[in-house]
């Protein structure tokens, strides 16, 4: 097997493993506050304790994948243009 051929074979079958992660799960993790909803910061004496009200993720601590709103943004773009 040529080395072209493995990287396009490697390419596709990670290409199809983020898919059905996407499928599987499409939430992930918040990057920002690492799934907590707000920073951590500490106190004077260097304890951690409960900072800012996460933006990026609402507080919620989960954001949708890459992969599921490029998914959304196209079926919505077919829906649009086949009415």
């Amino acid at each position: 097997m040529t080395p072209a051929i493995a990287a396009s074979f490697l390419i596709l079958i990670v290409t199809f493993c983020y898919a059905s992660l996407c499928a599987a799960s499409p939430f992930g993790t918040c990057r920002k506050c690492r799934g907590f909803g707000f920073a951590m910061t500490t106190d004077r004496k260097g304890r951690p304790k409960r900072g800012k009200h996460c933006r990026r993720c609402d507080g919620i601590g989960k954001r949708i994948r890459t992969g599921r709103h490029l998914y959304h943004l196209a079926t919505r773009l077919h829906h649009d243009g086949t009415r």
